[in-house]
């Protein structure tokens, strides 16, 4: 028979083994519920009159996006490194104009064992707004485009980082506004150092719905 040291030691050693266990347990679970926010702000954002960018049948046909399963493969963590002397670049749009963007920095990644670099944009008009101080922007092309997601790529919404890394949660990427109504809406076109070789099956997809 243990005695009650023995048994007591050895209920604290399994805690401690289960701790690690449970608290990435926790923290996925709080990753994945982060994504389902996205995904519903998103949905909310599309049928608000006053933010969508969807007209006519496209706004009263629109019930919810479709989203690629969500998939923590596709949240990496990218060495991030700042762009040296960099300069203010016009970026071509998809109406023939340009807008003021300044390459910030380069993330540095991999999924699937192969390495990617992407590089992170800072718009000169946002910072304007102090609600934007502090924001990224990253444009993407991936194999999935004109096929499961809008030709033209997609986008997303980062923050400055503090440090010398940088989180890419493609569960939480997007289609610009274009996608579903280039009438009305001027949207950064992709720089090619921003073409990825592989297919980012995350985020928002694409349907006939919007092609009108």
């Amino acid at each position: 028979f243990r005695s009650n040291i023995e048994i007591i030691t050895m209920k604290k050693i399994f805690v401690l083994l289960l701790f690690p266990l449970l608290t990435f347990s926790q923290s996925k679970k709080e990753l994945i519920t982060a994504i389902q926010k996205f995904q519903s702000d998103l949905n909310s954002e599309y049928k608000n009159p006053k933010e969508t960018p969807l007209r006519g049948d496209n706004f009263d046909n629109f019930k919810e996006h479709p989203f690629f399963p969500i998939d923590l493969n596709y949240r990496v963590k990218a060495q991030f490194v700042r762009t040296k002397n960099a300069v203010v670049f016009e970026n071509p749009t998809s109406s023939g104009r340009t807008q003021p963007y300044l390459e910030y920095g380069t993330a540095t990644f991999s999924i699937e064992g192969k390495k990617y670099s992407l590089k992170i944009y800072q718009s000169q008009n946002l910072i304007k707004m102090k609600e934007y101080e502090d924001h990224l922007f990253l444009p993407f092309r991936d194999e999935t485009n004109g096929k499961e997601t809008y030709g033209g790529g997609k986008y997303m919404d980062l923050k400055i980082p503090k440090g010398d890394f940088i989180i890419l949660d493609f569960n939480k990427s997007y289609q610009p506004y274009c996608a579903y109504n280039a009438y009305d809406y001027n949207c950064p076109i992709v720089p090619k150092a921003n073409f990825l070789p592989i297919k980012i099956e995350a985020g928002v997809k694409y349907e006939d719905v919007y092609h009108h």
